[in-house]
């Protein structure tokens, strides 16, 4: 019998509303982006979030369930952490209303894990399966090994890859988000032009073996652009794509240091900075040498959205997850 779960995803700046099968049929993706609230800030303004979703989810919550009555819905599910505490609110609040009056089960999931586990939907692999988290918040490796089995591999120690972004093509004058800004830019540049500096790849010891650090490269970013300013459109393309190129160089290091002396057969690349062609296609290259098959969800998947959200709920209880309980409270901070 086919199991149907509508979830919600409020954790940063998107408002999103899903309802997926366990057939891994998609039967509504609703998701609508706050990115022209922010991009006067520079930045996601946590307060103006939280409003924009609470004035939007009840519409998509209606258009999700234009062509599925909602006693067809078996589950609820919503991003209950990490992210930002009011928009966690909003979507928590959603769901756990639309379980209370339905009697069903309602899942607290965790946005990492639907990262996680989105190519499990996207793509035929089985756990075990490592996977490189890249996004505006998170830079990770973790070995996933069941729908709620997680090991922490290696992590940035500062700044994730996606403020990392956003903070470079602030210095550029590119706009936000600033991760496709950079891309775009990259594509007529000179990826050899500027040599970044590749922080921890040079400190070969275990404890930072598998670790990121993005801070230091902010900074040659910086103290370049302010060396032969004022920029001319050469010269942010360039720094576009040297940038990107050192970013490329700074995963593959990190990834290969932990294929090592592991059997790995298959590598996700999730969240965000996922989406990056260049990113994606130099890790597919790389990975060719160890026969390892790097995986990516498609584009609309890689960002935030509640079809994610949705599959973890379905993947949980697979594995006999009854739900939890409606006391459940959002968290800020909630590591896998």
């Amino acid at each position: 019998m086919t199991t149907k779960c509508l979830a919600i995803e409020t954790s940063c700046d998107e408002t999103a509303v899903a309802i997926v099968d366990d057939n891994k049929n998609i039967v509504a993706n609703i998701v609508k982006s706050q990115i022209d609230l922010h991009q006067i800030y520079g930045g996601v303004v946590p307060e103006i979030a939280a409003r924009a979703h609470l004035d939007v989810l009840d519409d998509l919550i209606k258009q999700a369930l234009v062509d599925t009555r909602l006693e067809q819905i078996d589950i609820f599910a919503a991003t209950c952490g990490p992210g930002l505490i009011g928009g966690l609110v909003v979507g928590v609040t959603a769901a756990k209303t639309l379980a209370a009056i339905t009697g069903k089960p309602f899942f607290a999931v965790n946005h990492l894990a639907g990262h996680a586990l989105t190519a499990r939907l996207t793509n035929q692999i089985s756990f075990p399966y490592l996977m490189l988290l890249i996004s505006g918040g998170h830079c990770q490796i973790l070995l996933v090994s069941q729908p709620e089995k997680y090991d922490l591999i290696g992590q940035t120690i500062d700044d994730s890859l996606g403020e990392c972004f956003d903070k470079v093509a602030q210095m550029l004058n590119l706009g936000y988000p600033g991760g496709p800004a950079i891309e775009k830019q990259a594509i007529n540049g000179n990826p050899n032009r500027f040599k970044f500096s590749l922080p921890l790849i040079s400190k070969k010891n275990h404890q930072n073996l598998f670790n990121f650090s993005f801070s230091g490269l902010k900074t040659a970013v910086r103290l370049q652009i302010e060396k032969i300013s004022p920029l001319n459109q050469q010269d942010i393309a360039d720094i576009s794509a040297s940038f990107q190129a050192t970013i490329g160089k700074i995963l593959i290091d990190r990834l290969s240091n932990v294929v090592a002396n592991r059997d790995i057969k298959n590598i996700v690349i999730a969240g965000g900075v996922a989406a990056n062609r260049y990113i994606l296609t130099s890790l597919q290259n790389w990975a060719k040498k160890y026969n390892i098959q790097v995986i990516a969800p498609p584009i609309k998947l890689c960002t935030d959205n509640a079809v994610m959200i949705a599959w973890a709920a379905l993947e949980r209880q697979k594995f006999d997850h009854v739900g939890d309980d409606l006391s459940f409270a959002p968290r800020p901070r909630w590591q896998l």
